[in-house]
């Protein structure tokens, strides 16, 4: 019994000029919206910080908050988001990851410290979204410090109803969330990461 040798064919390292022969739209798969150039992709990210610390609770942190701007460590990415009072305003529709990463200290120790996410579709009444919490336990009569972190995936569809500010809650009213204009310590990040 022969064996049949099927030809293949190859092409030439030239025959497809990606820089100037690939116009319009390029098709995606599953009905998705085809991409009509090769940056598309992640098209928002924003990181602000606490650029001051503060002691208790807040409900939102409407102060003392700023985007990153150390030289050589964060440049956003689009837009950007909008701050006002502590509420943040997204730059366009989409579904954006929210991350809040806290850093709390106490001389002394605190059963429950947290941070929270809250968000609103309506422009006026906020529910949470995700929260974390940490105990802190002291190390002999030095201050103790403790971080945690939490994140969520918001459907933002209404740019003008859809936003989100942050809380933090301490039992010990002496508990102080640490927040740096040179350093990251307590931080929100912004990531867009498709349409909506």
């Amino acid at each position: 019994m022969s064996k049949t040798t099927i030809p293949t064919a190859g092409l030439a390292d030239d025959a497809v000029d990606l820089t100037s022969k690939v116009t319009g739209t390029l098709p995606t798969a599953n009905g998705g919206t085809g991409a009509t150039s090769f940056t598309a992709g992640i098209t928002e990210i924003d990181h602000f910080r606490l650029s001051s610390g503060f002691t208790g609770d807040a409900a939102p942190i409407a102060s003392n908050l700023e985007r990153i701007d150390t030289s050589g460590l964060f440049e956003k990415t689009g837009t950007g988001m909008s701050e006002s009072s502590g509420v943040f305003t997204f730059p366009s529709t989409g579904k954006y990851r929210i991350d809040f990463i806290v850093r709390q200290q106490i001389s002394g120790s605190g059963q429950y410290n947290e941070g929270s996410i809250y968000y609103t579709t309506d422009n006026s009444s906020y529910n949470l979204a995700s929260g974390s919490s940490q105990f802190i336990s002291q190390v002999n009569s030095t201050t103790t410090q403790a971080g945690h972190m939490n994140t969520t995936i918001f459907d933002v569809t209404n740019v003008s109803t859809h936003k989100v500010r942050f809380h933090v809650e301490v039992q010990d009213n002496s508990t102080s969330t640490v927040g740096s204009t040179s350093e990251t310590f307590t931080a929100m990040v912004f990531l867009r990461l498709g349409d909506t």
